[in-house]
């Protein structure tokens, strides 16, 4: 019905950076937030950066300054540009979207139900 599919993770040196990719498909009405979610060996998913239909971001302490989150809603896109990379940004990247669509019968809006399949992110030297 609805899919997330994130795209642009890999391997990259410290001080370097990376530009992820996640698009939405399916029978979409609207997309209202979208965000990524990291979870690295041994930790828990953490909220990385999120963003508004209107704009409004939100950032973990730990990116600030590093990383911007942005969208483009006539692709149902979601971005997350990354710079000065650390090796504690090692992780495996998701994207999650509150969105509304039609089942065919009747309109259904999600938070949580659409992740995408992942894309690693290995910082190291």
């Amino acid at each position: 019905q609805v899919q997330l599919v994130e795209s642009g993770g890999g391997l990259v040196q410290p001080g370097g950076s990376l530009r992820l990719s996640c698009a939405a498909s399916g029978n979409i009405v609207r997309i209202n937030a979208m965000g990524w979610y990291r979870q690295a060996p041994g930790k828990e998913r953490e909220l990385v950066a999120a963003i508004s239909s209107g704009g409004s971001t939100n950032y973990a302490d730990s990116v600030k300054g590093r990383f911007t989150i942005s969208r483009d809603n006539a692709k149902n896109t979601v971005y997350l540009q990354m710079n000065s990379l650390k090796p504690e940004d090692t992780a495996v990247y998701y994207c999650n979207a509150d969105i509304v669509h039609f089942s065919g019968t009747i309109y259904i809006r999600s938070r949580n139900d659409y992740w995408g399949q992942g894309t690693q992110v290995t910082v190291s030297s």
